[in-house]
């Protein structure tokens, strides 16, 4: 298969300049256009927004030339596969390509336990049932790691509770901690997500006046605080991007749906199938036969060998979570769900080119 993400240009190069210029080690390539302004400007503080669900087409669409976001993009960068919150932000969090922190999709075959868990919502997909994600897939992020060191500081920013993070109420406070956090002296790295556009894009749709006006806001709002602060590096980036989805339910479709040994798994529009034994073979025919059009289907081996979930070693339940098949969505704005999947208006995590480039904007002050 032809993988599209580049793997010396995505979130995870991004994430290694910053814990380059942290003097973390690091495993992947860094971004030039990054190291080189850290290291001609040598900045105290590195501001890193990222704005979920924000891609560089959507903004395209959104924006006119003269606003801050526009004049100030860099390039484009690729997402990581699948185009998701879940492996992207582990990405930028850790330096690590999805093969190797195992965050690889919303809803995630976890071998130890035979079950497909959500990840995010620490359950497991159809039942509810609570099950502690960390308790598999644990990591530690860029800023913790900075912390631990003890030679700089480092915070991170989120809108809900998630392991060490700060939690804001609006993006306003968000704004105000930022501001103050730069005031103070010691060498400093931030990260600060928030989860719109994407939450109400999920809802409205990317070209949605709603989803604009989040956009806009958010320009504006950085921007100002882009005049207000002194010797910061600010970077906005998003995880992945957005396409309006027709929903497509397995069940209605019993000769494919009857082959699954346990339910979907990874995304709707990247979505991991393990099959009954006795129709391993058949599956790839009977599949075509209603999807063809819309989907690609993939091999495990076609998948392990091509590298797309990026290179490094492989997470220890990795090849388990892919389960037999994988079908992507390159062309397409179909979405394949199972009992358990939430329907959208909006999805992300295939192949097209609104869903996998993101904006790198960068602006030094």
């Amino acid at each position: 298969m032809k993988v599209k993400n580049n793997y010396n240009n995505c979130l995870t190069n991004l994430a290694c300049s910053i814990r380059k210029y942290f003097d973390l080690d690091y495993k992947h390539n860094t971004l030039k256009e990054i190291d080189e302004i850290l290291t001609n400007t040598k900045p105290k503080n590195v501001v890193l927004f990222l704005l979920d669900g924000m891609g560089t087409n959507i903004l395209k669409r959104t924006l006119d030339d003269k606003s801050f976001f526009i004049k100030n993009q860099k390039k484009s960068l690729t997402s990581v596969f699948p185009a998701t919150t879940t492996a992207a932000t582990t990405s930028v969090r850790t330096g690590l390509n999805p093969v190797e922190h195992g965050w690889l999709g919303w809803n995630m075959y976890l071998k130890p336990i035979d079950k497909v868990v959500t990840l995010y919502m620490n359950k497991e997909k159809q039942t509810n049932n609570p099950i502690n994600t960390n308790d598999y897939l644990n990591f530690k992020s860029i800023s913790e790691e900075i912390r631990e060191k003890g030679k700089y500081n480092a915070l991170e920013l989120f809108p809900f509770p998630t392991g060490t993070v700060e939690v804001y109420k609006n993006f306003d406070e968000l704004i105000e901690v930022v501001t103050a956090e730069t005031k103070k002296d010691q060498k400093k790295f931030i990260y600060a997500y928030n989860d719109e556009p994407d939450h109400t894009m999920h809802q409205l749709g990317p070209d949605s006046k709603e989803a604009k006006e989040l956009i806009l806001e958010r320009n504006n709002k950085i921007e100002k605080l882009s005049k207000e602060v002194k010797d910061t590096l600010i970077i906005v980036i998003a995880d992945h991007g957005h396409i309006k989805v027709d929903n497509i339910f397995l069940q209605d479709y019993p000769e494919v749906y009857n082959m699954l040994e346990r339910t979907t798994s990874l995304e709707q529009r990247a979505v991991s199938f393990k099959i009954k034994p006795e129709y391993y073979t058949q599956f790839p025919k009977i599949f075509n036969k209603y999807f063809k059009e819309w989907f690609t289907l993939y091999t495990k081996e076609e998948i392990i060998n091509s590298q797309l979930f990026g290179d490094g070693k492989k997470h220890e339940y990795f090849e388990d979570a892919l389960g037999d098949y994988l079908a992507i969505a390159e062309n397409s704005n179909k979405a394949l769900l199972t009992p358990g999947d939430d329907e959208l208006f909006s999805q992300h995590a295939g192949y097209t080119d609104d869903e996998i480039y993101i904006p790198l904007i960068v602006v030094s002050r």
